[in-house]
């Protein structure tokens, strides 16, 4: 079988195969590994090693299910898949696994029929629902220009010169896709509109968007909904169940305001404390003209990361000994979804991990680099973080939160980065290192968690406040009423086309700053370009 790498078949040394299926899941953080057909590990979930060992190209994998230990023989890259021919210890026949982007396995030809029911099915269920309205136009093609998927379905609704704009997605989709569905349902909006003004003649009135979701999946899309700007279009939001046909709309005026939760803040400086001893050995192993580079970050109030650029690459967790009174420290290393004990046997392996990720990891690194393309969003963020208030000289950076764990929809999730302006107004910053269609109503998505949380005002010691203050976020800072400011980041060639469409569409009362970074951001971060909302 013909192994594709960059130097030919002759080329594949173990290495060569390991850093191949190091690069396709880098690639792919959403990617599935299936044998036989089946999904074995959802690599969002499951963590893996791959590396040369004794001569082998040797891959593990492991997750809550169950693990894995295959040698890697040959490793061949197709359309739609990563294919490697692996043999289990002691067995004499190798067997293929494939890395494929994403778990969906319905064939091209089962999904493409399964689309095409669900076409004809809305389309039905349209007439009976809208008798007045003629279902006109619904298709869903692939059309790449105007950023349309297939997993869509749109068409219009005519009555007269007026006109609605549709979009559907089916029950088979997704959570994902089914979650983008109002990013797509604005631009299919907005399109249609444009291409009424361009018609001389016949030209239609398109009044609103009627979006219509899979039974029980309307919950995002709900709290999104309630933030467009109403005067816009008209908003619609339906849930269809594809059993019975039944058609229901929601009320997500109600539905989207729902109550958030936020998890306490810890002592920052006591948990770098308490995790003293395990970092000073992990900086021990670190090449000492690269130490300055690191920066520590407590996760929890028992357990600190080391990160270079946003990376972490080992973690120091502090914890009750199981024969004493006494804490006791466990120490990892390992990039990515690896993970590995730090101890004596172990040392010279991360060692060797260390060397190569500092050596791999800096501003003037190899694009084609796998370690150097590893988390780019979190190598922006940590440009942020380490010069906030140089950028953004109206915020502050002595108050500034990334990762902080809420939960709402009963769904747990992270606030990105978090922070107060000068005047104590919440500022919620959402990063993207890539091109991401679905950027302003992710941002939307932390805004509304943030505006929830500080709404909910309690009194304590005669005085009324927030969740953050209650929870021991911004101590000591006064924080205002005022609804929270969103800034949207990202390199201004990776800002997608559609965001700007997007974010003209959103409601007066979400004040937002789309700001674009220069291409070199790793080595020189400054700002091209800023857009903001009006009002």
């Amino acid at each position: 079988m013909p192994v594709t790498t960059p130097g030919g078949a002759d080329a594949a040394t173990p290495a060569a195969l390991a850093a191949m299926v190091e690069a396709y899941v880098v690639e792919h953080p959403a990617a599935a590994i299936l044998e036989d057909g089946r999904v074995l590990f959802d690599m969002r979930t499951a963590r893996y090693s791959v590396a040369e060992s004794h001569g082998r190209c040797v891959l593990q994998l492991w997750s809550e299910e169950r693990n894995l230990v295959r040698s890697v023989v040959s490793v061949q890259r197709r359309a739609g898949c990563l294919r490697m021919m692996t043999r289990r210890m002691g067995a004499p026949k190798p067997v293929a696994l494939e890395v494929v982007p994403n778990a969906d396995r319905r064939t091209p030809t089962a999904r493409d029929a399964s689309r095409r029911q669900y076409l004809r099915r809305l389309e039905r269920v349209l007439l009976r629902a809208f008798p007045e309205w003629k279902p006109d136009g619904f298709r869903a093609a692939t059309d790449l220009e105007h950023s349309f998927g297939p997993a869509y379905v749109r068409g219009h609704l005519l009555r007269g010169t007026a006109a609605e704009a549709v979009i559907g997605v089916g029950a088979d989709e997704s959570s994902a896709m089914v979650d983008g569905v109002l990013t797509l349902g604005l631009l299919w909006l907005n399109f249609c509109r444009e291409q009424s003004l361009q018609k001389r003649h016949g030209s239609r009135h398109y009044g609103g968007l009627k979006v219509v979701v899979p039974y029980g999946e309307a919950q995002t899309t709900a709290e999104r909904m309630v933030w467009l700007n109403h005067d816009a279009a008209c908003f619609q939001l339906f849930t269809l169940d594809e059993r019975s046909e039944e058609l229901v709309e929601v009320d997500f005026r109600d539905i989207g305001n729902v109550e958030s939760r936020l998890v306490h803040a810890f002592d920052i400086p006591a948990a770098l404390e308490r995790a003293e001893a395990g970092i000073a050995r992990v900086m021990a192993l670190v090449p000492e003209a690269a130490r300055a580079r690191v920066e520590l970050r407590a996760r929890t109030a028992a357990e600190v990361g080391l990160l270079l650029h946003g990376l972490e690459f080992a973690r120091v967790r502090t914890g009750a000994s199981a024969h004493s009174f006494s804490r006791e420290q466990e120490i990892t290393f390992g990039a990515g979804a690896s993970e590995t004990a730090l101890n004596d046997e172990t040392e010279p392996l991360c060692c060797e991990l260390l060397e190569r990720l500092f050596l791999s990891r800096q501003p003037d690194g190899e694009h084609a680099d796998p370690l150097f393309r590893l988390q780019p969003e979190r190598w922006l963020e940590s440009r942020l973080r380490i010069s906030l208030e140089e950028f953004f000289p109206g915020l502050r950076g002595d108050f500034l939160y990334s990762q902080v764990p809420a939960i709402g929809s009963g769904e747990r999730g992270m606030l990105d980065l978090l922070t107060l302006d000068r005047g104590g107004r919440l500022v919620v910053l959402e990063v993207k290192a890539d091109e991401d269609m679905h950027l302003p109503l992710q941002g939307l998505d932390y805004w509304i968690r943030v505006r929830a949380l500080n709404a909910q005002r309690q009194v304590t010691r005669n005085k009324e406040i927030g969740a953050f203050e209650r929870h021991g976020y911004f101590a000591g800072a006064e924080i205002s009423l005022s609804d929270p400011k969103l800034l949207l980041l990202a390199p201004a060639l990776r800002i997608h086309p559609s965001n700007e469409t997007v974010l003209r569409y959103l409601s007066p009362q979400v004040e937002w700053e789309l700001i674009a970074v220069g291409e070199h951001w790793r080595r020189d971060l400054r700002v091209v370009f800023r857009k903001r909302s009006e009002g």
